[in-house]
């Protein structure tokens, strides 16, 4: 049984070399939401997160985030889909959130929340909304997160998929 386990790592390997890791991906996107948010503005938030961690990625994230042009057999193309994972996980609260955002900050792991402020009414409202709001008081929607698979995954992995 060992031996079978380290053949097949050895082939792994021997395959990720072959390939130039070109296959391989070692990053990951993740997004935490709030199971108590109603499905709409949970999804809005999802879309703003999500374009937010692309607006706020430098170079070399964009380059990790692995945007590429799907072709189908008519060759038409569907562009710009990242080959990496994207899990979507629920959180029972905002504080679970708010938990994920502070250690993601912590470690330098991008990330984008979006809170209750951040809807309704104008941008210009939300924006002022959000500055009169104490951080302890926002209700956070979700959080976006992107990075290194290993870091994503060890702050995300007491959450469930969301269903």
């Amino acid at each position: 049984m060992l031996f079978a386990f380290n053949r097949e790592n050895a082939l792994k390997n021997d395959i990720i070399k072959h390939m130039g890791n070109q296959d391989v991906t070692t990053y990951k996107f993740a997004a935490v939401l709030s199971k108590k948010v109603d499905l709409g503005k949970v999804m809005n938030a999802l879309a703003h997160m999500s374009l937010g961690l692309a607006a706020g990625a430098t170079p070399e994230q964009i380059k990790e985030m692995g945007f590429i042009d799907y072709v189908d057999k008519d060759e038409n193309h569907h562009r710009n889909l990242s080959k990496n994972s994207y899990v979507i996980l629920r959180a029972d609260n905002s504080s679970r959130i708010r938990t994920v955002r502070s250690q993601a900050i912590e470690r330098g792991i991008l990330c984008v929340d979006f809170a209750h402020t951040m809807q309704e009414g104008t941008y210009a409202e939300q924006l002022e909304r959000t500055k009169g709001t104490p951080e302890a008081d926002l209700e956070y929607y979700g959080i976006c997160l992107f990075g290194p698979i290993t870091d994503v995954s060890e702050l995300t992995k007491k959450f469930s998929l969301w269903r």
